[in-house]
C-alpha cells in the first residue's frame, strides 16, 4: 500500500513540474485599484503582474448618488423626538425589559406576565358581567 503512494507521488512530480515551465503558473502579483471619475487603468508594471480595476463612482469623498436622496433627514426631526428615539431602542436593555440582555432583564418578563394576567381577569370579569346582564 505504501509503495502504491509513493510511487502515485513520483508520478505526479514531473506533471507539476512542466505546468509551472509552461507558463500556467499564477501571476506573482496581483493588484486591485479603486477608480474614480476619469481616472484611467494603470498598466502592469511587468508580465507577472495582474491590475484588475473597478470604477466605484465620482469621488471617494462623496456620497453616491442613490444614497443621497434619503426620506430621513436628520435636521427635520426634533431632539425630543431625539431623545425617544434612543430610549426606545436602549429599552430593550434596561431594568424591566424581558429580555436576556441587560439588567434585571428577568423582572420585566415578571411583570408582563402580571399585566396579561390581569387583563384576562378583567376580561372574564366583563364577560361574565355580560352574561349576567342577559338574564
Amino acid at each position: 500500500m505504501i509503495r502504491m503512494l509513493m510511487l502515485a507521488m513520483l508520478a505526479a512530480t514531473p506533471v507539476l513540474a512542466q505546468e509551472a515551465e509552461d507558463g500556467n503558473a499564477p501571476p506573482q502579483r496581483v493588484r486591485s485599484v479603486l477608480l474614480y471619475g476619469d481616472d484611467q487603468c494603470p498598466k502592469a508594471e511587468s508580465e507577472d503582474e495582474v491590475v484588475v480595476c473597478s470604477k466605484v463612482g465620482e469621488s471617494p469623498y462623496r456620497i453616491p448618488k442613490k444614497l443621497r436622496k434619503s426620506k430621513f433627514r436628520p435636521e427635520s426631526v426634533s431632539w425630543t423626538r431625539r431623545a425617544e428615539l434612543v430610549d426606545e431602542v436602549n429599552r430593550q436593555t434596561l431594568p424591566g425589559s424581558c429580555s436576556p440582555i441587560g439588567s434585571y432583564g428577568h423582572t420585566g418578563c415578571t411583570i408582563q406576565m402580571l399585566q396579561q394576567w390581569r387583563a384576562e381577569r378583567a376580561e372574564r370579569k366583563a364577560e361574565e358581567a355580560a352574561i349576567a346582564g342577559e338574564d
